[in-house]
């Protein structure tokens, strides 16, 4: 059956690249660096989701720190970027599938909240970059998801209308963006969805494996 939309963009962490351990070791770092208790990492990962701002944000304030999250940040970019390619992986059936969509000729872009700068290089590490026609990081625009605009730029970008496109990810800002834009989202189940009721969410597809997209 020929795929039904012509343009699929995607989310990066917790859609293709399982980036939690990671990202948890880049907040405890930070955390230890001003001197506030480290935290599990299955607790981190329920701050994941919403980008690196609100992530760290929600770290402080869980550990009871007043200090200004705008001092905080410079000394976060630089332990997330020391710790970018430690455990980083592709969850099963994600190069099966962009194999699979590229041999059906549907163009693919990235759009996540990751800082744009660190994107490449993990796609790179992941051996995942030519299959992204574009990319569009938490940085690259004036918003962000939940927000419409990346995802109306990516479909303006490649000509498309919004119901020609089709958004993957696994948290509410994935889909919040998508509802904005009016524009069909799958989403999965195994990534960083925080407390969204994804059975409910209004989904055109839920994953259990991001090779269910082919079929």
């Amino acid at each position: 059956m020929e795929f039904p939309y012509s343009l699929v963009l995607f989310d990066l962490d917790g859609t293709l690249v399982d980036s939690a351990s990671d990202i948890s070791e880049a907040v405890n770092r930070t955390l230890a660096q001003w001197s506030l208790p480290t935290q599990r990492e299955d607790t981190i990962r329920g701050w994941i989701g919403d980008g690196a701002r609100k992530l760290v944000e929600d770290a402080f304030r869980n550990a009871g720190s007043a200090v200004s999250i705008d001092e905080v940040m410079p000394g976060f970019m630089v332990h997330y970027g020391d710790c970018l390619l430690l455990h980083a992986r592709l969850y099963p059936g994600v190069l099966d599938t962009l194999q699979g969509l590229r041999a059906q000729g549907v163009p693919m872009a990235l759009c996540t909240n990751k800082p744009q700068r660190f994107l490449r290089p993990l796609l790179d590490a992941m051996g995942i970059t030519d299959y992204f026609d574009a990319m569009v990081g938490g940085d690259t625009l004036p918003e962000r998801k939940p927000s419409a605009a990346p995802l109306l730029y990516l479909a303006a970008q490649f000509k498309r209308s919004v119901d020609e496109c089709l958004m993957v990810g696994d948290s509410a800002a994935d889909l919040h963006a998508a509802q904005a834009a009016k524009m069909p989202v799958a989403l999965v189940r195994y990534g960083y969805r925080r407390n969204l009721d994804i059975e409910n969410a209004g989904a055109v597809m839920v994953l259990d494996d991001l090779r269910e997209l082919l079929r």
